[in-house]
Parts: structure tokens; C-alpha cells; sequence
């Protein structure tokens, strides 16, 4: 089974977080919450989820992990500021991992500057970040790049989402 990285810090969209890793840990992944510093008490956007980080961003390397899941929210903009999420993001995506993002997560992408030629989907208001980074954006709801990409817009998507993020884990 997988080990996922999960990058965030409060102010994620609750359920881009809680439905994908309901679903995730039912299928047997493990699921290491990454925030800047251990044991933070992270609240969604919505203050209906609360999680505690379970490693500080300084304590864990990409080579520990076999797949990345950026949820969206005002979290993913956050963190792309701190240059360790970018850096650690950017050699996730060079070693080919499994990348799972929703929403605003791409803008962690956005500012590792992986996206060149890739095919992905964003929530609306950064879809034209997105085309400038040199992404070919597609308005669906779920946009499977390379085997290995997995993106969707909104709340909305999230069971296709969970759908394609768990086909590309078993694979």
C-alpha cells in the first residue's frame, strides 16, 4: 500500500481533506499529515475538520513517500510561500510520484514549476495560472496527466476525485 504525504496547513477546504482520506485509509494507504511544524493543530476552512499534523515539514524527505495530495482551500497558496513545500514538492513530482490535487492545490505546482506541458484542472479562479505555467487546462472534473497526475476543480468533484486518486494507487 501507499504512503501519502499530505500538505497543508489550516484553512484547507475540510472535505477536499476528510472524504479523500476516509477513502484512502479504507483502502489500506498510510496518510502522514506534513505542515510546518509537528503536532499543529490544523483547521479547515470550514471549522468543521480539525487535524494534527503528524510531521514537520523539516523531518520528512520526498524519498519517504510513494504519492503527494495537495486538498485545496487557502492552504496550497500558504504554503507554496515557504520554499521547503516548494522544493519538497518540485522533487516529488521530478522523482515521477503519484500527485493527487484538488481545487487550489495545483498552486503548490504552480510554484515548482512542474506543470509545463502537463494536463490538469484546477478550480476556476486559477485555471489561467495555470495555462501561463504551460499546462494544457481542461474545465473537467477530474484530469488523469501521465498516469501519475490527478486533479479536480471543486467540492463537487471530489467523488470522481476518489475515484480516479484510488485507481492510480492500486496501479
Amino acid at each position: 500500500m501507499s504512503k501519502i504525504a499530505v500538505l497543508m496547513t489550516s484553512m484547507f477546504e475540510d472535505v477536499e481533506y476528510t472524504k479523500p482520506v476516509e477513502q484512502f485509509k479504507n483502502a489500506g494507504h498510510s496518510i502522514t499529515v506534513i505542515s510546518p511544524e509537528a503536532g499543529q493543530e490544523l483547521t479547515g476552512k470550514q471549522g468543521e475538520a480539525k487535524v494534527t499534523s503528524d510531521k514537520g515539514i523539516d523531518e520528512v524527505k520526498p524519498e519517504d513517500f510513494d504519492v503527494l495530495f495537495i486538498p485545496g482551500g487557502v492552504s496550497p497558496d500558504e504554503l507554496r510561500a515557504d520554499d521547503r513545500f516548494v522544493a519538497f514538492t518540485k522533487k516529488m513530482m521530478f522523482m515521477n510520484k503519484k500527485t493527487l490535487v484538488i481545487c487550489h492545490g495545483p498552486q503548490l505546482l504552480l510554484s515548482a514549476e512542474v506543470l509545463n506541458g502537463r494536463n490538469i484542472t484546477g478550480f476556476k479562479s486559477i485555471q489561467t495560472d495555470l495555462k501561463y505555467a504551460g499546462a494544457n487546462v481542461f474545465d473537467e472534473e477530474v484530469v488523469v496527466c501521465g498516469g501519475n497526475l490527478v486533479s479536480s476543480r471543486n467540492p463537487d468533484d471530489i467523488p470522481a476525485f476518489i475515484e480516479k486518486s484510488l485507481s492510480i494507487l492500486d496501479s
